[in-house]
Order: structure tokens, then sequence, then C-alpha cells
């Protein structure tokens, strides 16, 4: 396969004909990041959550399929606008984050979908680690007003709750469950391009 890789904005180039940002290593921007899921509650309504503690990186590479990604989740900071929900979450029922602290994502491989990405990665939960493939979507580069680099990624992804040992549930008396299996997650991220990096681009330059 022939690759190309030419300048295009600050903060970004064209790989293959595909915009995609400049090599580097970025941190997750916790404040302007949101990390959520949706389940269904009584097979119905579509229920949102967040957790609203995470740190990360995301490594881009020259090749851009040589990136890597690096997420550490808080899982004591789920959080569904909903005191006693989000205790029974906390709880052995679900999360149990007293016994099990963090969520993790390492990223196992990178592979180009047309113009968007296939990142396929571990996911551990509760000590189960079972691999899941993340739709993502390159949103573009800005230099932030206090001179740093931002760059901006959405992803999200289907599972199967159970597959990590999240198997509470209620049945309803007429018919069905209280909570629906299949979890939707949705990630919006923000990462800014570690100073080390922008110095070498600027030495370059």
């Amino acid at each position: 396969m022939t690759t190309t890789t030419t300048s295009t904005t600050s903060g970004t180039r064209e790989y293959n004909g595909a915009l995609v940002p400049a090599a580097g290593v970025y941190d997750l921007d916790q404040a302007h990041s949101t990390v959520e899921f949706i389940a269904r509650h009584l097979m119905i309504t579509k229920v949102r959550g967040r957790f609203s503690s995470f740190a990360g990186t995301v490594t881009v590479a020259e090749v851009p399929e040589e990136s890597s990604v690096d997420v550490t989740i808080d899982a004591a900071s789920v959080g569904t606008s909903q005191e006693q929900r989000d205790a029974h979450l906390r709880s052995a029922d679900f999360f149990e984050a007293d016994k099990y602290p963090t969520l993790t994502f390492k990223s196992t491989s990178v592979k180009s979908d047309g113009e968007d990405w296939k990142v396929t990665g571990d996911l551990t939960l509760r000590d189960v680690t079972r691999p899941v493939v993340l739709d993502v979507e390159f949103d573009g580069a800005n230099t932030t007003p206090w001179g740093t680099q931002a760059v901006a990624f959405s992803a999200s992804t289907e599972i199967d709750r159970e597959d990590w040992g999240l198997t509470y549930n209620q049945a309803l008396e007429t018919g069905g469950v209280v909570v629906g299996k299949k979890v939707r997650i949705e990630l919006n991220v923000e990462a800014i391009l570690r100073q080390e990096n922008k110095d070498q681009e600027q030495g370059a330059a």
C-alpha cells in the first residue's frame, strides 16, 4: 500500500486522502471531554450516564495505523443525575467501585475505515478484560487561547454488559427486564499536545 503524508493547517496533515492529527502525544482534557453510556430502562427508555473523572493519552504516530490509546476511568465517578441510582451503580450489583476502582481501555490496533478509523482495544471492567472496537472520527484541530494545540475525536461502540460480569437485573411482570443488556458507549474527546512535542515541531520548522 502506498502511503503519503502532506502538511495542511496547523495541527493536521493529510494521510492517504484523510485528514489526521499531527504526530505526537496528546493528553485528554477532562474539562472538555465526555465519557458516556446509554442503557435501556424497562425496555423502553434510554438512560444516559457518564464518568466525570478519567485520564489518558492518545499517541498519534507518523503512520496513523501505528497510533495508540490508553485511558483510565474512575469507577466511583459514575453519574446519572439521580443519587440513589448512582449509588446502586457503584455497588457490587454493577461496577463494585470499592473493589475495582478503575476501568481501563488500551488499544491493540488502529485501522483506517475510509475517512474514519476502527480502534480495537482491551476494555477491562471488574477485572474482566475483553476486546471492543471503537468507531472513531477525527473532528479536527485548533490552537487554544493559551497557545496549546488541541485535537478532538468522537467514538462509539456497543457492548453486552454481561460479558464483563454485570449481570444484575429484575424481571418485569409484563415480560422483559428492568435494565437492558446492551450498552452504547459514546466518547467526545478533546486532547492537548504535550509541550515537548510542540517544542520539537517548532524546532524542526
